[in-house]
């Protein structure tokens, strides 16, 4: 295997959304954009698969994603016949969505992506059989059902899972999303990278673990969080040191975050070609 294919084996879901510390911090929408962008573009550098669970909204996340496995897709091997990234399209997302419009999204990135449409219990829905169901808006419940489905598949399709910022308010679900995601992957024993130089979801959720301490912009409630002083920093398995992740939940740099990130996933590829070793 060669050096750029370490992580050839590997599946990384992504979450990542906006913060509200970010105005704080002196960020803005287009340091998370960039922050995402060197992340996912050093990971299909190093061959990994990437998963997202987006909305398809126009200059959003997943477009971006779309557009950077497109342009490592060009400068890949004409032999490189992989999907760099996947995205799920959670139940009540899709549904609302006109079926051409659906389709014409699907034939766009299907060179480089993939669009997957799930059911509401998380499983595959084709979409040949998606063309028969009209749209509709989905109840809160729907909302709730299907955006944990999502969750749950995104997490057993994942081998690991990276997080950035997020928001504790104005979500859908029975949680935020990213406290759900996190969540889900701890109690799977998934390994867990928690970045929280944006603040937000992942900051809390890094403090109430005791990974760093608490900040006064800390919101100190929210539906979920008190789940997770249940687990500590060695529930994240990711191949990271105690001091390691303490750095990576706090660090401003993006570059340095990236550098445990690779660091702890290698670490992981390591120790299971060492368990695997005759």
């Amino acid at each position: 295997m060669s050096y750029q294919e370490v992580l050839g084996q590997k599946t990384i879901a992504i979450s990542i959304s906006e913060s509200p510390d970010m105005p704080v911090l002196g960020l803005g929408d287009e340091h998370l954009q960039d922050a995402m962008a060197e992340m996912a573009r050093h990971l299909l550098a190093l061959g990994a698969r990437l998963i997202y669970g987006g909305d398809l909204r126009q200059y959003g996340f997943t477009n971006l994603l779309f557009e950077l496995v497109a342009r490592h897709r060009r400068d890949a091997d004409e032999d490189d016949s992989r999907t760099g990234v996947t995205n799920y399209l959670a139940w009540p997302v899709h549904i609302q969505q006109p079926v051409a419009a659906l389709e014409t999204q699907i034939v766009e990135v299907e060179d480089s992506a993939e669009i997957v449409c799930l059911r509401i219990d998380g499983g595959r829905l084709p979409i040949e059989e998606r063309r028969g169901l009209p749209s509709q808006v989905p109840t809160e419940q729907e909302w709730a059902d299907g955006l944990t489905s999502m969750r749950i598949t995104m997490m057993s399709d994942s081998d690991a899972r990276v997080v950035v910022g997020g928001r504790v308010e104005g979500y859908k679900g029975a949680m935020p999303g990213i406290a759900e995601e996190v969540l889900i992957s701890l109690k799977a024993g998934k390994p867990v990278f928690l970045i929280g130089g944006f603040g937000g979801c992942t900051c809390d959720i890094a403090e109430t673990m005791g990974l760093i301490k608490p900040r006064t912009t800390s919101i100190p409630t929210w539906a979920g969080r008190t789940e997770f002083a249940g687990f500590t920093v060695a529930n994240l398995n990711n191949g990271l040191t105690d001091e390691e992740n303490a750095t990576l939940a706090y660090t401003p740099h993006v570059d340095q975050a990236i550098t445990l990130i690779l660091r702890g996933m290698m670490q992981l590829v390591k120790t299971e070609g060492s368990e695997g070793a005759p």
